[in-house]
């Protein structure tokens, strides 16, 4: 590698299998800059707003610089997460500490006010609070099997103020289709291996192909489920903090040829004549994709998003779908 990035050989070789030498280039560069990743996060607009926690960071010393898509988002320069942990805006619930990369799904999604929303795989709460702070009057519902994670989404909404949340302690893979769901944000459980830094011995034990078709096992589970309960009419975003073809566009477009009700909505260029305009969460994505501002990998399914790492991004995934209308 030219890049004298170091990775694991199933890795390496996962990539060298599904993307060109350009890609992989970028993928492994970026894997390597993750050792450098500065802290992020998000202000909660349910306790504070953006200018509210640009006075505190600048008061505490710390350098900041905004993001283009996201209001809410700060990047800091040159100050590790610990140093926040002490900081009165973070001990009141005023900032969440999240990825940039992580931030989007819910913006994919765009909350509305009165519609049903479920947060599939919740815990530990980063995207659920987010939902709520984009729309506090949307009716949120949160799925948790894990009992401890499930316990640990519920302390930190109560600290960020997120109220009237109605937490489900179930396997989302059985969810009862006596409900159903207006909007539906499935970031579903994934090797991770967009969050990988170069190097990491622990990532080289835990990523395995037996992990990769455990994991592809139950997202598949977890999709037809999810647009089972979508309600017609209503959008899912799927997303992943992977870079697997397997995990994600192979997800999303073997998940369409179960569910012929559903089609993709591009997140980026033009919308088809008859698409109803984007949502301005939704906008500022797709316009900082066009514009560069989010590194974007090739492959997947037209219209779907795979998110390059890179020194301020995790590798991602996102795909929005919709549900047809009933006639």
């Amino acid at each position: 590698m030219s890049d004298g990035a170091t990775l694991f050989p199933f890795l390496d070789d996962t990539i060298e299998a599904h993307f060109d030498e350009e890609a992989r280039a970028r993928i492994r560069a970026g894997l390597a800059a993750a050792a450098k990743r500065p802290v992020t996060l998000r202000a909660n607009a349910l306790r504070a707003d953006r200018d509210e926690i640009a006075a505190a960071l600048d008061e505490a010393g710390i350098a900041w610089e905004g993001v283009s898509w996201y209001p809410d988002a700060f990047v800091l320069a040159d100050v590790r997460e610990r140093a926040l942990w002490e900081l009165p805006l973070y001990q009141e619930g005023k900032v969440y500490l999240q990825s940039l990369s992580s931030m989007l799904p819910p913006l994919a999604l765009a909350p509305r006010a009165g519609a049903d929303v479920l947060d599939m795989c919740a815990a530990p709460g980063g995207k659920t609070s987010e939902l709520a702070a984009l729309e506090p009057r949307a009716h949120l519902t949160a799925c948790e099997m894990n009992a401890p994670r499930a316990e640990k989404l519920a302390y930190n909404l109560q600290k960020l103020g997120v109220t009237g949340v109605n937490i489900m302690r179930t396997d989302a893979r059985r969810l009862d289709t006596f409900f159903s769901f207006d909007q539906i944000l499935l970031d579903a459980p994934c090797t991770g291996t967009g969050t990988v830094r170069a190097g990491d011995e622990r990532a080289a034990r835990r990523i395995t192909p037996a992990l990769l078709a455990k994991v592809t096992k139950a997202q598949r589970a977890l999709l037809d489920r999810a647009l089972t309960v979508l309600k017609p009419g209503g959008t899912l975003v799927y997303s992943t903090c992977s870079i697997l073809p397997e995990e994600n566009g192979e997800q999303v477009a073997s998940a369409l040829k179960r569910h012929r009700d559903c089609t993709l909505v591009p997140l980026a260029g033009a919308l088809p004549e008859d698409a109803p305009a984007r949502p301005a969460t939704v906008q500022a994505v797709a316009d900082a994709i066009d514009a560069g501002s989010i590194p974007v990998l090739p492959g997947g399914p037209e219209g779907t998003l795979t998110v390059c790492p890179t020194r301020e991004f995790e590798g991602f995934y996102l795909a929005l779908i919709r549900k047809a209308a009933r006639p």
